[in-house]
């Protein structure tokens, strides 16, 4: 798959498969083409050559967007005036996957009150990021993209990343995860991409997690 931008080659031929319950590493500087790649994925962008496909369907040509995909992309983004709890439930009216005990659990799971009233524009930053990981989450997707989900998390936080990805691992999501720190990205995944300047410059496979 190939993308430009304004003239710009953002992807050039990157080609992957990930099966069900594996771990695909993204590794690479800002800028190389990780987040771009995860947002071909999701349907988010139109590439200009290739196809991404889903369970046999192509995006764009048999379906817009994948059935069932929990995203973190470059950082999360919910209503500033209303609480964790009243942003996961606005989520869960779109598709009615989620029930109210689904955001609750999904809070706990983070390591948010799903008490606390607070509007998010006053949570930390870490804060927001445990929101955005129980956001991606919460649904039981079939697919997920957790793009530096370990941003802004202190070392409990990346702990508890580290379990829920685990979990998500054994329900038999497909993951695509981008991590800066390499030894949490070895440890999360099957195998690794490395991509420079929007091309695959390197792929290791590893032992399962």
């Amino acid at each position: 798959m190939s993308k430009r931008l304004r003239g710009v080659s953002v992807l050039d031929d990157v080609s992957l498969c990930a099966d069900a319950g594996e771990t695909v590493g993204l590794s690479g500087q800002n800028g190389s083409g990780k987040t771009m790649l995860m947002r071909a994925i999701a349907g988010l962008i139109r590439p200009n050559a290739g196809r991404v496909t889903i369970d046999g369907k192509e995006l764009w040509k048999d379906i817009p967007f994948p059935p069932s995909v929990g995203l973190l992309l470059e950082g999360p983004a919910f209503l500033a005036d209303r609480s964790g709890r009243d942003n996961l439930r606005l989520l869960a009216s779109i598709k009615g996957l989620a029930n109210e005990d689904d955001c609750l659990a999904a809070l706990r799971d983070v390591g948010l009150d799903p008490d606390d009233r607070r509007p998010y524009r006053k949570y930390s930053l870490g804060m927001k990021q445990r929101l955005g990981i129980a956001g991606a989450l919460f649904e039981r997707p079939s697919l997920l993209l957790l793009d530096e989900p370990t941003n802004a998390l202190d070392a409990d936080g990346v702990e508890m990343l580290k379990r829920l990805v685990r979990r998500e691992q054994r329900r038999g999501a497909t993951i695509v995860l981008a991590c800066h720190a390499a030894d949490i990205l070895r440890e999360l995944s099957h195998e690794v991409y490395h991509i420079a300047e929007g091309r695959i410059d390197g792929h290791e496979e590893l032992r399962q997690p």
